[in-house]
């Protein structure tokens, strides 16, 4: 999954990874958050994208053909880049060592859910991230999917998606 906040990619990998019959890899970056009760630091990204990580790299042995990923260390670029402009070079190696499979680019079409950790609730914020990651997986070399609409269409939309990529 890749898009901006509240933008429904947990909502969108619990989905997937019961319909897949797998499991998927929560955003770690909530974890650290609600441990600090939101607040962060420049090198917290780092430890953030050193946990989601070791999170994938724990959970990969126990999936079952698929492994969903919440997020990716592009995530934390853009964050990073936004509030701090610039990014750890340990996030930007990773992300070209990293090797995905398909990205979902969810939608700003599902409203904005308010949340202690979660930033950036203008709607003129919200296109601009969206648009960033957009940029991002069209220019990635990995096929990816806008995913649009309620809940229900989603799913079917990124299912629709898995089982065209493998056929």
């Amino acid at each position: 999954m890749i898009g901006p906040e509240s933008t429904g990619k947990s909502t969108l990998s619990k989905a997937l990874a019961t319909s897949l019959n797998t499991i998927w890899v929560p955003e770690y970056a909530r974890t650290f958050l609600t441990q600090t009760k939101g607040e962060y630091e420049e090198l917290d990204l780092l430890t953030m994208a050193e946990g989601q990580l070791e999170a994938e790299n724990s959970l990969e042995v126990n999936a079952n053909r698929f492994l969903i990923c919440d997020t990716d260390l592009y995530v934390f670029k853009v964050w990073s880049e936004h509030a701090y402009h610039q990014c750890h070079r340990w996030i930007l190696e990773q992300i070209a060592l990293r090797n995905y499979d398909l990205y979902l680019l969810t939608g700003i079409d599902m409203p904005w859910e308010a949340d202690p950790l979660r930033e950036h609730s203008n709607p003129h914020l919200r296109s601009y991230f969206y648009h960033q990651y957009k940029d991002i997986v069209q220019h990635s070399g990995v096929p990816w999917e806008a995913i649009n609409g309620n809940p229900q269409e989603r799913l079917e939309r990124a299912l629709d998606t898995i089982n065209r990529l493998l056929n």
